[in-house]
């Protein structure tokens, strides 16, 4: 893959981010697999596509630096930090019952 196929992937993922439906079921594909790096990449590309980090951090009411190393790949934000954040972007936390197998 070249640097530009590339580039062009993200570009466009990052648009498709801008979203909110679209955002929303990149991000639950992501916590679905389970995966605390890809989960943490989701967010940074949900971020950029809502104006940057800089930007999510101030409607977040979040330091900016702060927000940089919770979404860095050995992030680890706490629910505060992930609920504001989550809130900038548009998007909510929510619970659903697991799917259940009956024998």
């Amino acid at each position: 893959m070249t640097t530009k196929s590339k580039k062009s992937y993200q570009e466009d993922l990052i648009e498709s981010l801008k979203n909110p439906k679209e955002a929303a079921a990149y991000l639950n594909a992501a916590i679905e697999d389970g995966d605390r790096e890809l989960l943490l990449l989701a967010l940074r590309n949900i971020a950029e596509a809502r104006g940057g980090i800089s930007a999510i951090a101030k409607k977040a009411k979040l330091n900016r630096e702060h927000l940089y190393r919770v979404l860095s790949k050995r992030g680890n934000p706490e629910i505060k930090s992930l609920v504001a954040l989550l809130h900038a972007m548009g998007l909510e936390l929510s619970v659903k019952v697991q799917k259940q197998v009956y024998a």
